[in-house]
């Protein structure tokens, strides 16, 4: 039943774009299709509309690439630029951003389904995440030893690792090369970027600003395609030093084995099943709030989602109540409608993957206290789910465990901390978890031993640039954000200087 639901049409909507977006490769600081002359089409998850027409890269496209960010880095052209011109480029980009949100926000719309509130949001978000970034690039420094002895002067260096492959998901496009490219850059790297071939369009348009904020040729380029062959290719090849890859533990994992051949570098930001933990003295209507943004936001499709809430059983009917109520609140349909806070699954193929974990765990023996379904938007012919909450889960479900990546909430229960930790810890994720209590040594003790890179006490999913970000197990290796993030692309090297003639002869 869906006629309780807050349901947003169409009316209202901000206007769609015209004209279909080509998207080119930018290779060497030039546009440019596959020599292969083929495109791929991107249709938008919510209409149906032909959104993005770009060219289909391969093998030829990513050689190209990866030898003019190899060239571009080997000849010094962005490496020996100083802290300040480095800062001042991110600077440049980040007012182009702003300039541009709109623009930038309605293509991500129209690919991957969000709505465009959200879009507009996540735009300004990541022109903060640039600015940011231009701080960070001046204050690179290593470090000196003055007591090694009167001879000797030791100089910690801090380097660019050299050339990184970036390969960005479908989720958060824009927002994610974001959380990566600006932190390359202050570094002094090179890069080769592959965006999802279902969202490439504003990636192309970061490039776009790129050019127009002056960055010399094959600094950043862009291969648009498929993960095979263009994504297969960025991790082996020998003349990359590094991959930073957002996507799912599986994908992350194949990454790690085919880089092993060269030992490059590897950042990782993958999966995760994240647990809230609410302890019978919190606040429920601010958890419930919380849970809610949590488990819908970008229709559940993120990696930081509140995907399961781990409640004590004392409180479980009321909590699970409070939920339901506000889920029959939140306005779902028409993502171009400003009124809309969640919007469209990116594709049917994930959309039968969604319900199938819910139809599993019904069969399994949970229960479904609101949603279990795809959902039907006035005048929208796309791929649409409604908010589910499903209680009575147990630990040995799949649906408790697994990456269900969509607007559905599992519910399991506890009696003690201990059993309540058992279950935040349990599986193979570890990126992030929230605890609500009133007690802060509830809130603490519990921080200090679940297994996640990110603990939130008494609220969900609030992010700072300045704060890092990644995961702990399989959800990840490295950190994004913060002066974390720009570590990530630095080599350590080490110069000893002996100063006179003191070296004693060994022969």
């Amino acid at each position: 039943m869906t006629h309780d639901l807050t349901l947003i049409s169409g009316a209202g909507a901000v206007p769609a774009p015209t004209d279909v977006f080509i998207a080119q490769h930018l290779i060497n600081g030039a546009w440019v299709s596959s020599a292969s002359g083929q495109t791929f089409d991107r249709f938008s998850p919510a209409n149906g509309q032909l959104v993005t027409q770009a060219t289909l890269g391969g093998e030829a496209e990513v050689e190209a690439a990866i030898a003019a960010a190899r060239t571009a880095f080997d000849d010094r052209r962005w490496s020996d630029t100083s802290g300040k011109e480095r800062a001042t480029f991110l600077l440049k980009v980040a007012d182009l951003i702003d300039a541009n949100r709109s623009r930038i926000a309605l293509y991500e719309t129209m690919e991957s389904g969000k709505p465009i509130a959200q879009a507009e949001a996540e735009i300004e978000g990541a022109a903060d995440i640039w600015r940011f970034a231009a701080s960070l690039a001046r204050t690179i420094h290593g470090d000196s030893h003055n007591t090694l002895g009167p001879d000797m002067l030791g100089v910690v260096l801090k380097e660019p690792i050299g050339v990184v492959s970036m390969i960005t998901p479908w989720n958060f496009p824009f927002l994610i090369v974001s959380q990566k490219l600006p932190f390359a850059l202050a570094a002094g790297c090179t890069a080769v970027i592959k965006p999802s071939e279902l969202t490439s369009a504003t990636t192309v348009i970061l490039g776009q600003h790129l050019i127009e904020a002056g960055l010399p040729a094959g600094v950043v380029n862009i291969v648009l395609g498929y993960g095979d062959p263009v994504g297969t290719n960025l991790t082996n090849h020998p003349d990359v030093d590094m991959v930073s890859f957002t996507g799912s533990t599986a994908v992350g994992k194949a990454i790690v084995a085919a880089t092993s051949k060269t030992l490059k570098k590897v950042s990782l930001e993958l999966g995760g099943k994240n647990p809230q933990v609410i302890f019978p003295d919190a606040d429920l209507d601010e958890a419930a709030d919380a849970i809610v943004f949590g488990i819908y936001f970008n229709a559940g499709q993120c990696c930081n989602s509140g995907s399961r809430i781990i409640v004590h059983h004392d409180i479980a009917a009321v909590l699970i109540r409070k939920i339901v109520e506000l889920s029959r609140k939140v306005p779902f349909g028409d993502p171009l409608n400003p009124s809309t806070k969640v919007g469209a699954i990116i594709s049917s193929q994930h959309q039968a993957k969604i319900d199938g974990y819910v139809k599993e765990a019904v069969m399994a023996g949970a229960t479904v206290a609101i949603g279990g379904a795809p959902l039907t938007i006035d005048g929208m012919s796309g791929e649409f789910y409604q908010p589910t909450v499903v209680a009575n889960v147990t630990k040995n479900m799949a649906i408790a465990s697994e990456e269900v990546f969509g607007p559905v909430l599992s519910v399991l229960t506890f009696t003690t901390f201990d059993e309540a930790l058992e279950i935040a810890n349990g599986g193979d994720y570890g990126l992030s978890a929230g605890v609500w209590s009133q007690d802060i040594s509830t809130c603490l003790k519990f921080a200090r031993r679940v297994q996640a890179g990110t603990v939130w006490t008494n609220t969900w999913m609030d992010g700072f640039a300045e704060l890092p970000f990644g995961g702990a197990k399989e959800s990840g290796l490295g950190r994004e954000l913060g002066h974390h993030g720009m570590d990530e692309y630095l080599e350590t090297k080490t110069v000893q200087m002996r100063i006179g003639k003191t070296r004693s002869r060994w022969v």
